[in-house]
């Protein structure tokens, strides 16, 4: 049915006959918002108020589930509202977020702080287990007996008022600093005017600057842009390095220019507040008060996993920084290198390294053909597929959408894509839903979008890295379209910050797959498959420059978990705090921060990754071992295995806990492996993605901890060799490290060879007790492992062995091919530990269960 163009009064007011319910963006206009959200406002205070004074004593039906049902036209509203706001905003727009912002945090704190509507929940919370209620129920009614606490609920009336005032100017304070970003990212626009400013551009940067200049009104022009789609493709390719320089410090800047789109003040206010806030509901910083409702569940734990990475990456990437200050002095330059020229001279290197060079590789990822590949990878996995819906209205003419059905030919959902930039549009990449899934209203199907910022061409190319982007938008959008639980708070990605990650980092893995690329990855042109040779290029250069990328990253996160552990934000000089904390941890001068802190929108425009930015690399030791369950069986479209992911973790929302689905997933909470083999960092590379025994690693193949050396391809099929002896191909994801060679663990896989000895590269920590740096030492029964007592087991391999955990020093042996269960001191036999101090499987020690 095409859309309705009856309405004469406020579309919100009205039933919508559109195709499959999707909001009529055609006659949406923004006069009509005010007006819808005052009316939902008070829809929404009449049905709270009405559960609150509820005469019955409390029941799960009379306050959960109309707590469920309250809200519907505000939550309408709101949802077209900031989908718009993000994707095609406008003055107007904007003007209204502005007002609006503050108004829903001063509502929800309303609700939130409902002495009468807590109690009631708060009595059925404390007799939860005695209601007979499902689990899916009993997770419902936690799940809003957390939100009330934790927004202050339990408080006495003067600190509630606070608590109150303090949510609506951090609301304001939220749109202020996104609203900013993208005016600062709206009106700059470095104009390139010649052959001269062009030098070193290939076609593809050239057509995407072209394009550019003419969306802003200079036909014949080229700009480059704020956009990261498009500043970074300029600074890979330039040979200009004065306008690199221009436009990489424009790029660095936003939001720290000292104008009227200034943050560092937002943020001083932000971080004090935060701070605040979390004093009053009894925590130490904001940091362990956003934390305590996660999985790594501590600030600490989070920073080990962040520290865990952070040295061996910061060697890779300083052997990198000086491979690439070579190559200046070889081309004659007397200059030290500088951020601006990070990437230029990394893409050379890449080129002397790995014979690749992006240029070659791009044609053949034409953004269709990427899209058509993450389709059919939804099918193969879950029976899923996409298709055109002609019919239903968008909001900007770029934007397509499919009509998404089941194996059985069922509806499950709608999808948008809204792939390319524009200025009305914020950075970045992004899913959400405008609709989403329930049961409790009928079943209700969800309507999902995916954001992206890529340059518009004809056809419109993808980098590598773009293309793994659009994959993972994709897993975010399919933990919404297969979301299948009955209420609405825990449905979809309504799940814990650093579990949210998992279903986009894992669904990454299928498009760098040779079988899903062969078949789409072909040139735009020609329509030819990529070559063979090309393929294993990519394949062993995808992992390239990995320790910049990851020093960039974590740099991010850790300040960001630095700014949120303070006591106090008196006097808070965020650029200086900015410059402390790098040189604290050794960030090499030549590269900075993925997001510094005036435009880091993931942290200060609302808040959603707040002290929560390191949870990427957190789920990077899930989605690393959740697809080895695919790995395992041969088949990495397994219908077994694809069967209980979506099952367990793509269809249940957050009906359960993180851990239990999980296990209910892989049948273990994810190992000490899984960790290991992401502290290599080089984690998309070499024989764990690309396993053909023939395969000889290129120069560049892992690019991670340091240049391996080609392994005997012997130990792909296999080596017999009894525990204890050498291995030959131990030294082979070592290079450096070669006194180290390890200490043989069973049968040899070059895999799981290479992760007892990155292991021991990576931490290289003394075993208790041998007072050697050797963790493959076999140690006899009885020895000490510190922090946990006598260790109980037979002859092992000690594998791990971490010294800062933040509360004791832990180790974990191998004994019989299986890491002992070590009752760590300090946690209790159900704790989550951080990551980099977990262990798990069966052995003989006291009972333990970690991630």
């Amino acid at each position: 049915m095409p859309d309705n163009p009856s309405f004469e009064t406020n579309p919100f007011f009205e039933e919508w006959t559109t195709l499959f319910g999707v909001p009529p963006f055609g006659h949406i206009k923004p006069e009509h918002f005010l007006p819808a959200f005052e009316r939902g406002f008070a829809e929404h205070e009449a049905e709270i108020a009405a559960i609150a004074v509820n005469g019955q004593a409390p029941t799960f039906d009379n306050t959960i589930v109309a707590l469920e049902k309250a809200g519907r036209t505000l939550q309408r509203v709101e949802e077209v509202f900031h989908h718009l706001a993000g994707t095609d905003s406008n003055d107007a727009l904007l003007e209204i977020e502005r007002n609006v912002s503050p108004r829903l945090a001063a509502h929800w704190n309303k609700v939130r702080m409902n002495e009468p509507l807590f109690a009631r929940v708060d009595a059925l919370y404390r007799y939860r287990d005695s209601l007979g209620l499902s689990a899916e129920q009993k997770r419902v009614l936690e799940r809003h007996h957390t939100a009330f606490r934790r927004q202050g609920a339990a408080l006495d009336a003067d600190k509630k008022k606070r608590l109150a005032a303090i949510a609506e100017r951090l609301a304001a304070l939220g749109t202020a600093f996104s609203q900013n970003v993208l005016a600062e990212e709206q009106s700059y626009a470095l104009t390139l005017d010649g052959e001269a400013d062009l030098a070193g551009l290939p076609d593809f940067v050239r057509e995407a600057a072209a394009a550019a200049a003419e969306e802003r009104g200079m036909k014949g022009k080229y700009a480059i842009t704020l956009q990261r789609s498009s500043v970074e493709p300029f600074l890979q390719f330039s040979s200009r390095r004065d306008l690199r320089e221009k436009a990489f410090r424009a790029w660095q800047a936003r939001g720290d220019n000292n104008d009227t789109s200034d943050n560092k003040a937002v943020i001083a206010e932000t971080v004090a507040l935060r701070i605040e806030r979390a004093n009053l509901l009894g925590y130490p910083t904001f940091a362990h008060y956003r934390l305590d409702d996660a999985m790594a569940k501590t600030p600490e734990a989070a920073r080990a996993l962040l520290e865990t990475v952070w040295e061996p990456a910061r060697r890779s990437a300083l052997a990198d920084r000086d491979a690439m200050q070579d190559l200046i002095a070889e081309e004659g330059g007397n200059f030290k290198l500088a951020p601006w020229d990070w990437r230029y001279y990394a893409e050379k290197l890449r080129k002397r390294r790995c014979d690749l060079d992006e240029a070659e590789a791009k044609p053949y990822f034409q953004l269709d053909s990427v899209i058509e590949a993450s389709f059919f990878a939804a099918q193969k996995l879950f029976g899923l597929t996409f298709v055109p819906a002609e019919d239903v209205p968008v909001w900007h003419s770029d934007v397509r959408a499919w009509e998404v059905r089941d194996a059985d030919g069922g509806h499950v959902g709608t999808f948008f894509g809204d792939y390319f930039a524009r200025p009305s549009k914020h950075s970045g990449g992004w899913m959400s839903t405008l609709r989403d899934q329930e049961k409790l209203s009928g079943d209700v199907r969800p309507i999902v979008f995916n954001v992206m910022n890529f340059n518009k061409g004809e056809p419109t190319l993808l980098s590598f890295e773009d293309a793994r982007t659009l994959f993972h938008e994709m897993g975010h959008a399919l933990h919404a379209l297969l979301s299948d639980v009955t209420y609405p708070s825990i449905c979809c990605t309504s799940v814990l910050t650093d579990w949210v990650e998992l279903p986009s980092q894992l669904y990454e893995h299928w498009f760098e797959q040779p079988e899903v690329l062969r078949e789409f990855a072909r040139h735009y042109r020609t329509g030819e498959p990529i070559p063979e040779d090309l393929l294993q290029k990519l394949m062993a250069a995808k992992n390239f420059d990995r320790g910049c990328q990851t020093l960039e990253y974590i740099a991010s996160a850790l300040v960001d978990l630095d700014l949120h552990m303070l006591q106090s934000a008196d006097g808070l000089d965020v650029n200086t705090f900015e410059r402390a904390t790098l040189e604290r941890i050794g960030m090499p001068a030549e590269i900075v921060m993925r997001h510094r802190p005036p435009h880091f929108t993931h942290v200060f425009s609302g808040g959603g990754y707040a002290s929560a930015y390191y949870s990427y690399m957190w789920s990077e030791v899930l989605d690393a071992d959740a697809f080895a369950a695919f790995e395992e069986t041969g088949d990495i479209f397994d219908p077994t295995v694809a069967r209980r992911l979506r099952q367990n973790v793509l269809s249940t929302g957050g009906s359960r806990d993180p851990a239990e689905l999980y296990v209910a997933f892989r049948g273990r909470l994810p190992s000490a492996e899984a960790l290991a083999e992401e502290t290599r960092f080089c984690r998309r590379g070499g024989v764990r993605r690309f396993p053909q025994p023939s395969f000889r690693p290129s120069p560049c193949y892992g690019s991670g901890l340091h240049e391996p050396r080609p392994f005997d391809a012997r130990c792909d099929a296999g080596w017999p060799a009894d525990r204890g002896e050498r291995s030959p191909c131990a030294s082979s994801c070592l290079g450096e490290d070669e006194k180290h060679r390890g200490l043989w663990t069973g049968r040899c896989s070059h895999r799981r060879a290479s992760r007892l000895d990155v292991r021991r590269h990576v931490f290289g920590l003394r075993h208790p007790g041998l007072g050697t740096e050797d963790q493959g030492a076999v140690h006899p029964r009885g020895t000490a492992a510190a922090g946990s007592g006598q260790c109980r087991v037979a002859e092992g391999v000690c594998l791990l062995h971490v010294c800062k955990s933040g509360r004791q020093d832990h180790a974990v042996h191998r004994s019989g091919g299986l890491p002992s269960r070590i009752q760590f001191q300090g946690y209790g036999p159900d704790t989550v530990l951080p990551a980099a101090v977990q262990g798990a499987g069966e052995g003989e020690n006291t009972s333990f269960r970690g991630v």
